[in-house]
């Protein structure tokens, strides 16, 4: 059966509209849309019938009835007043689609005033579909062993894509694109799913007794209690609100997460270069932020207790490589305190025994709350140690990331060894410690 054949004898069954019987030939030829290849097929169905009613041929004039009333053919009405044959009254509405595509313009139109509030460059269309319509097509290709047909889903996103493209200069992306408008041609609702906005850099913390993240209150979660003074907060502040709010602010999103390679304790100082972080800003109206201006911003608001450098916009997979470099090599330096008095010889000791030693440490006891109870190992490269007082000493440690290192300097009863106080048989604490260097290829690039 040639297509003219295929094409009259799903006519004769169906109403179809130019785009639902072009689209069950999509795969011939090139180049063509659906509504020009179905407007076509009608044509030439119409002159090929025209043709033979000439001579008088009855069956033709049928087949121009058909092109009149399914095919919605405004050629094959003319034609058939033409040859003084009665025209019939053509079909409501098409099978397959009930008009839709006769009313993507005003969709369209409603889906531009949806986005209008958006920054973007790139969109994506996703179409949803009553199910019955679903259905209905897939009988239909199953009924009639259509094989160059496209999906009528897939014709609804192609059209809506390609006119947003047109009437906005912005660029439809497969793989991330900024927005993915989910549209029903068929109710007319259009749902938004604005991707999230990400922007990486470095930071450090430069006081102690701040928290890397917001720390709800234990007993009223965040609600406000007498605890909390009514903050539902543990800390007035941390690193990740200093940072976070004015990227929130200035995208008018709707919220942030707060993504870092690792975190360091409550009263420990980040320093160096920093640390790797991302902030991931949900639902952003604005995309196009001045970094430099932020970057300042948040340096001047925060100043003397957090900075900030090398901003740059970044993606979903910078986070996962940040939170896949947790166990990079990381450079500490720890003020210890010691119950009785150290001398060289032990300071030396505790640099041979430590440099290029595998630790073993239990879960210590202050997180095993809210870490499995398990023993890991960690690799300590070179430990540096010298004398601040006859109690005190300053030991610099270049290790595996993970490492605990207040467990490492006091041994956590017994669950980290081997540690200061151990090799030293001389009780040991950490009095102070700062974060030197994390040492890992730039994932912000």
């Amino acid at each position: 059966m040639d297509v003219l054949e295929k094409a009259y004898t799903l006519l004769e069954k169906y109403p179809l509209c130019d785009n639902c019987l072009g689209r069950q030939f999509a795969l011939l030829g090139y180049g063509i849309e659906n509504r020009t290849r179905g407007y076509a097929l009608k044509l030439a169905l119409t002159l090929q019938c025209s043709s033979a009613a000439q001579d008088k041929n009855s069956e033709s004039t049928q087949k121009l009835k058909i092109l009149a009333t399914n095919g919605f053919s405004r050629e094959a009405q003319d034609t058939l007043r033409h040859l003084k044959k009665r025209v019939p009254k053509h079909s409501a509405t098409c099978f397959l689609c009930g008009g839709a595509f006769a009313n993507l313009e005003p969709l369209t139109q409603k889906i531009l005033r949806k986005l209008a509030p958006y920054e973007y460059e790139t969109f994506l269309v996703g179409i949803e579909l009553p199910v019955n319509i679903v259905e209905r097509e897939d009988e239909f290709k199953a009924n009639f062993d259509l094989s160059y047909s496209e999906s009528v889903k897939h014709e609804f996103g192609r059209l809506i894509g390609k006119t947003l493209e047109a009437q906005t200069g912005k660029t439809v992306e497969f793989r991330k694109p900024d927005i993915m408008v989910i549209a029903n041609p068929f109710t007319e609702q259009i749902k938004l799913q604005v991707n999230p906005l990400f922007v990486a850099g470095r930071y450090q913390k430069l006081v102690r007794d701040i928290p890397q993240s917001k720390w709800f209150c234990s007993d009223c979660h965040g609600r406000g209690c007498q605890k909390c003074n009514g903050t539902g907060k543990l800390y007035p502040e941390s690193v990740e609100e200093l940072i976070s709010q004015p990227f929130l602010e200035a995208a008018e999103g709707e919220k942030t997460s707060f993504h870092a390679s690792g975190r360091e304790d409550i009263d420990a100082r980040m320093l160096g270069t920093g640390r790797p972080f991302v902030v991931e800003i949900s639902k952003p109206k604005k995309r196009r932020l001045n970094l430099k201006e932020l970057e300042k911003t948040i340096n001047h608001a925060a100043a003397g207790k957090v900075q900030i450098s090398r901003l740059r916009f970044s993606n979903r997979d910078v986070v996962r490589k940040i939170k896949k470099s947790e166990s990079a090599q990381k450079e500490y330096r720890v003020l210890i305190e010691f119950e009785k008095e150290i001398s060289e010889h032990d300071l030396l000791l505790l640099e041979e025994k430590l440099s290029g030693t595998l630790i073993k440490q239990q879960t210590p006891l202050r997180v095993v709350h809210r870490r499995a109870d398990l023993v890991r190992e960690r690799y300590i490269y070179k430990v540096k140690v010298k004398k601040v007082s006859p109690k005190e000493a300053e030991m610099q440690v270049l290790c595996q990331g993970g490492l605990y290192v207040k467990e490492l300097v006091s041994g956590d009863e017994g669950r980290t060894t081997p540690s200061v106080s151990e090799l030293l048989k001389n009780p040991a604490k950490t009095l102070k410690l700062d974060v030197l260097n994390i040492i890992m290829e730039d994932p912000v690039r």
